[in-house]
């Protein structure tokens, strides 16, 4: 499968693997990954293409589309809730640099604020470019497929914290995703929000169909499809 590597600005990549996109970020100092994408094992020899500065690694959530790349990494940045989805999954090496809410990353001149974001995964995570006025959401803020099915998912806490982003909207300017289109707008965010809510309360009619070789619900929310039990 074909990478693509799309230049967004002097110093920002989004690289596209087929199944999903992760990001190059660069500072003054350093430059940080953002996931390591589902194809590509090869994720840090595609960032060392683009930048010869020193390379860090961060995953905005352990599923196994996010870290094909970890292996070559001897230590990433992630949420400690997601430790047991990564140590349980299909790459499972490396040291997890625990990130906390409000944590800040500065690649040099280049500052990326961690925002907890539990609900798609307990421990996902955006960051929020703080300069460039940019979310990058992982999974959790996309209009495409988004999966809720499965132990580690929780509708409860997706509201919640759709909500806090809501809330921090004057901060960011537009949406930088994982998955499906790129870029969205960050009206997305309180549209998902009212969507989870009606999840909530029982409102949103599905119809079954298989996903992965899961039997699931694919529930059409207008704004994304949400894929539950």
């Amino acid at each position: 499968m074909e990478v693509q590597i799309i230049q967004i600005d002097e110093n920002t990549w989004r690289i596209e693997d087929g199944g999903v996109r992760f990001f190059l970020l660069t500072g003054t100092d350093k430059a940080l990954l953002i996931d390591s994408g589902m194809n590509t094992p090869d994720a840090k020899e595609i960032a060392r293409s683009l930048t010869d500065l020193p390379l860090e690694l961060l995953n905005t959530h352990a599923d196994r589309d996010h870290v094909a790349g970890n292996a070559a990494f001897p230590w990433f940045y992630m949420h400690p809730a997601e430790g047991s989805n990564y140590y349980h999954g299909p790459v499972a090496v490396g040291q997890l640099i625990p990130v906390w809410d409000g944590d800040v990353l500065d690649l040099g001149g280049r500052k990326l604020e961690v925002i907890h974001i539990p609900g798609h995964t307990p421990g996902s995570i955006a960051l929020l470019d703080i300069d460039k006025r940019v979310l990058y959401s992982g999974d959790s803020v996309q209009d495409g497929n988004i999966f809720m099915f499965g132990v580690q998912r929780e509708f409860h806490a997706y509201a919640v914290s759709l909500a806090r982003l809501e809330d921090m909207m004057d901060r960011f300017d537009v949406v930088y995703p994982s998955h499906s289109t790129f870029p969205v707008e960050k009206s997305l965010i309180p549209a998902l929000k009212e969507a989870a809510e009606k999840m909530l309360r029982g409102e949103l009619p599905g119809r079954a169909v298989e996903i992965h070789g899961h039997d699931v619900m694919l529930r059409d929310a207008g704004a994304a499809r949400f894929l539950t039990e």
